[in-house]
C-alpha cells in the first residue's frame, strides 16, 4: 500500500488506517483471519480507543495479532483517550492512567500515535502538555494528536504543548462534507456556506496535521452507510458507473474519493469484513480524475453555487 508522513512527522504510514472499534464482534479465528489480511496487504497502520468495547478492543487486538517484540517492530498503534462516562477528561492524572492502561492491554511498551479523543471543555493545556512531556520522557508515546477538534482548540492546546499535533481524527464521509463544501459556499445565503468546523480542513492543510476520516460510510452521525441505501439512488448510481470504469467495487471508490483530495488524508475504516477491508485498502491503488471527484460529490446531493 501507498504510504505518506503522517502530520508533519517523518512516520511512514500507509494511506488507510485499519480501525478496530468493532473488532469485539469477532471470534478469535475471525479477529485473525481480520488481522491478518490487513497485514497482508500492508495495512500495518491500527487504530483503537480505550473506550473501544470498554477496553476489550484492545485486548482481542492484542490476541489476534500474537503480540511480541517482532511483531512489534512490524505494525504500528494508535490509540486514544479521553472519554469517560458521562464526562470528557484531558486531566494529566487521567491521561497517564489512560495510557497506561492501553499499554497493558495492547501488551506494548509504546504507542506510535496518542490522539485526544473528544474535546475536554474543562481542559488545561498545561496540564496536557505536562502528560505528553512526561509519555514522550519515559517512551510511552512518540508522537501526538487530537480527536474531533476545531482550530482554536488545537491553538489552545498549543499553548502550553510542545510536540506537534500531527493528526485530527474527524468525521468526514462523501455524504458528510461540510468541511469540504463550505470552502466553495463562502459568503452565500445557504446551508452548505454554514462553517461548522472553524475551517478545520485548511487549518490542518496550513499546518500540516493529517485528518484521519472516521466512518467513511456514514451518513448523519452514525444512522446508517450511504453504499447501496435506497436512501441514496443518484449517489450510488454514480459510484457503481465509476466503480466499473476502474474494475473495482463501490466500497474501493468511497475511499478513493477522500484520498483524491490534497490534503492527503488517512481514512479509517471501521469493517471487520475481511473482503471490505481488502477492498478499502485497494483504494490506494485508485487515482480518481477531477470530473469524477466533483461528479460524486454532486450526486450525494451537493450542489455549486
Amino acid at each position: 500500500m501507498r504510504t505518506q508522513n503522517l502530520g508533519s512527522s517523518t512516520l511512514q504510514v500507509p494511506v488507510v488506517a485499519v480501525g478496530c472499534m468493532r473488532i469485539d464482534s469477532l471470534d478469535a479465528a475471525a479477529a485473525q483471519r481480520f488481522v491478518g489480511t490487513a497485514l497482508e496487504h500492508g495495512a500495518h497502520f491500527f487504530d483503537h480507543a480505550d473506550i473501544y468495547g470498554g477496553g476489550r478492543c484492545e485486548e482481542l487486538f492484542a490476541d489476534a495479532i500474537g503480540m511480541s517484540s517482532s511483531v512489534r517492530e512490524k505494525i504500528l498503534l494508535q490509540s486514544k483517550c479521553g472519554i469517560r462516562q458521562g464526562m470528557f477528561d484531558f486531566s494529566k492524572e487521567h491521561i497517564l492512567a489512560s495510557v497506561d492502561g492501553i499499554l497493558k492491554r495492547l501488551r506494548t511498551d509504546y504507542l506510535d500515535v496518542l490522539l485526544l479523543h473528544r474535546p475536554d471543555a474543562l481542559v488545561e493545556p498545561e496540564e496536557v502538555a505536562a502528560a505528553f512531556d512526561q509519555l514522550e520522557s519515559e517512551g510511552k508515546v512518540r508522537h501526538f494528536g487530537v480527536s474531533n477538534q476545531h482550530p482554536r482548540q488545537i491553538e489552545l492546546l498549543k499553548k502550553a504543548v510542545r510536540q506537534p499535533l500531527i493528526a485530527n481524527q474527524l468525521q468526514l464521509s462523501i455524504t458528510n462534507a461540510n468541511m469540504i463544501t463550505q470552502g466553495f459556499n463562502v459568503n452565500m445565503e445557504n446551508d452548505e456556506a454554514v462553517n461548522r468546523d472553524g475551517g478545520i480542513l485548511d487549518y490542518c492543510r496550513l499546518h500540516d496535521i493529517t485528518i484521519q476520516p472516521w466512518s467513511p460510510f456514514q451518513f448523519g452521525f452514525f444512522e446508517g452507510v450511504f453504499l447501496d441505501n435506497p436512501k441514496f439512488p443518484e449517489l450510488n448510481a454514480k459510484i457503481d458507473e465509476v466503480a466499473a470504469q476502474h474494475g473495482v467495487s463501490n466500497t474501493t471508490i468511497a475511499i478513493a474519493w477522500l484520498l483524491r483530495h490534497p490534503a492527503h488524508m488517512q481514512p479509517v475504516t471501521g469493517t471487520t469484513n475481511t473482503e471490505r477491508l481488502k477492498d478499502c485498502i485497494r483504494a490506494s491503488e485508485v487515482t480518481l480524475s477531477r470530473e469524477e471527484w466533483y461528479s460524486i460529490l454532486l450526486a450525494a446531493g451537493n450542489t455549486l453555487p
